[in-house]
């Protein structure tokens, strides 16, 4: 089954194609337009500027991610039900290019969504293929589901041997699950039960954790977007436990019995130190290494927790911040040495950050459960949540 995936939830234009079959995904294209060199300057996504760059990109986005994948998207018979992929053929005779249109339709900026759904809408009408809606979340977690291999990490946060880490990254993945979703907009703990089936045990009661990175890297006089800056900064400290010295950030919620997060706290306790810190511009990395190991240590605690309480098979990280090293390091381990049985999982790097591979992976488990959704009936949902 070839999947053809739509993300325009924020500020990245994507498109993909994905191949599923028996489970596994494999990405044939993956087409990611960046807009952060134009948001730098106000420090941020403007949604007005995000959306206007979407209606200019997207068509030249998913007309790549279909030439990179061999594809022409034309069927040679109109296609009303997918009772029969034949991975690539039906009855009626060969059909060359896509089986399904996956496309996020929330949560996100509503602006940024409309360009994408519109957009599928309309080539599902002119291509006659089905449409899976898929929510911008469930994509993250899929991202997991994509098949290997993965780039080495380096040395400093590489794991006890080779062998041993690409053997705990294997796509063979036991139900029950919990998925940490980190990322600019979202920090949840996920328990996924089976495809389609989850539950919120614990969300962010006001700043996400990537949230909390851009505005960290704010105050410290750093670029954007926050998260790559301060995990940059934060490399320059070795051993980094160790060599902070009398920095002394709060671990928020950190011992707190709910599974829910809270970030708002650490920031204003960075504000409290570096106003009272004549020398806090010649520390920035010490700054940026308790700042960044303050939010690692809240997330692996409370993951870890929640893998034991409800004895899961398998341990996921998800979501844009999943792309921290020192975060994807410590989880791993953690999760080696006290959730014995468990496999822990993560998407490769490029596959943590928004792409359409991730939409088009959850598209497929949809499709293979004929959940489709008509085209003239697909509305975004900017505040859509993960059920």
């Amino acid at each position: 089954m070839k999947i053809l995936g739509i993300e325009t939830s924020c500020d990245e234009t994507a498109a993909a194609v994905v191949e599923g079959k028996d489970g596994m995904i494999k990405v044939l294209s993956n087409v990611v337009s960046s807009q952060i060199e134009i948001h730098k300057k106000y420090g941020g996504v403007v949604p007005e500027v995000a959306a206007r760059e979407h209606v200019v990109n997207i068509l030249l986005v998913i007309s790549e991610a279909l030439e990179r994948a061999n594809l022409t998207p034309t069927p040679l018979k109109p296609h009303p039900t997918l009772s029969k992929f034949g991975e690539g053929r039906s009855k009626s005779g060969v059909r060359r290019g896509l089986d399904v249109i996956a496309v996020t339709v929330g949560p996100g900026l509503i602006t940024s969504l409309l360009v994408g759904v519109e957009t599928a809408k309309t080539l599902a009408y002119v291509w006659q293929l089905p449409v899976v809606a898929v929510n911008h979340i469930e994509g993250h977690i899929y991202a997991n589901f994509i098949k290997p291999p993965y780039p080495p990490l380096p040395a400093r946060l590489a794991s006890q041997s080779e062998a041993g880490r690409q053997g705990g990254r294997q796509r063979t993945i036991k139900f029950p699950a919990v998925i940490l979703t980190v990322s600019g907009g979202h920090t949840m703990l996920v328990l996924m039960k089976g495809h389609g089936k989850y539950k919120i045990l614990g969300e962010t009661r006001d700043d996400a954790a990537g949230e909390a990175f851009d505005k960290a890297a704010q105050l410290l006089g750093l670029g954007y977007p926050g998260g790559p800056s301060v995990a940059f900064q934060a490399t320059k400290i070795k051993n980094q436990k160790s060599k902070i010295k009398n920095i002394n950030l709060p671990r928020p919620m950190i011992k707190d019995k709910s599974f829910d997060f809270s970030f708002s706290g650490l920031k204003t306790a960075l504000i409290y130190e570096i106003n009272r810190d004549k020398n806090w511009r010649k520390k920035v990395a010490e700054y940026c290494a308790e700042f960044q190991q303050a939010i690692v240590d809240v997330l692996t605690s409370k993951t870890i927790r929640a893998a034991k309480e409800y004895k899961v098979k398998t341990v996921m990280l998800s979501g844009g911040v999943a792309a921290n090293l020192e975060l994807r390091h410590e989880l791993e381990q953690k999760v080696r040495q006290e959730v014995k049985g468990a496999k822990f999982l993560m998407p490769e790097i490029k596959y943590c950050t928004d792409n359409a591979a991730m939409v088009a992976a959850a598209g497929y488990f949809r499709a293979k459960q004929k959940k489709f959704t008509p085209w003239q009936k697909l509305k975004v949902d900017a505040n859509m949540e993960l059920k």
